[in-house]
């Protein structure tokens, strides 16, 4: 098995552990399906910056890391993390999140206020992704850049971005409200 596949099912796995404690905490309090979608809500606005600075710390351990030949097993782990962590990261975004609770809890989480929100960050998401884009074109010209730090750069800002984005205009929601 290679160690990039191991990566990419470690970082499942994690997914599912956290997921897993997530349920178990909080599946003693009997919450009418309003409550717990107030509740998700809220935790969601709390959950999404420090994502983002999750996600941002994993992006500069990868760019700390020296340039070596032959890429190490290490190297392959903490790609695989990364691949793992975007896309669930960006099918949160994409999508109502909150998988793991019924769809009737996802409709109430999903309003309209949140799906402004919601394209509103991702909009601005994309934005500093093809700045992040030009900014790596430029950089070109004056240094050898490769594909995949070229992908980690807009990725990186154009996901963190809509996170930040997203947590805070859902905490202004929620504090308007």
């Amino acid at each position: 098995m290679s160690s990039y596949l191991i990566g990419l099912l470690v970082g499942i796995g994690a997914g599912l552990l956290v997921l897993a404690v997530t349920k178990f905490r909080t599946r003693n309090r009997p919450m009418s399906v309003a409550e717990q979608a107030e509740f998700l809500s809220k935790r969601r606005a709390r959950m999404l910056p420090a994502l983002a600075a999750i996600f941002l710390a994993q992006q500069a351990s990868y760019f700390s890391t020296p340039v070596t030949a032959a890429p190490r097993p290490v190297d392959t782990v903490k790609i695989s993390a990364w691949l793992v962590l975007s896309i669930v990261l960006l099918a949160a975004l994409a999508t109502k999140g909150f998988w793991a609770h019924s769809r009737e809890v996802r409709n109430l989480i999903d309003d309209e206020n949140t799906r402004a929100n919601r394209n509103h960050a991702m909009q601005s998401g994309f934005l500093f992704a093809m700045g992040a884009g030009v900014c790596v074109y430029v950089v070109t010209m004056f240094t050898p850049v490769t594909a995949r730090e070229a992908v980690h750069v807009m990725m990186s800002a154009g996901i963190a971005t809509a996170l930040i984005q997203w947590g805070f205009l859902e905490r202004r929601a929620h504090r308007d409200a």
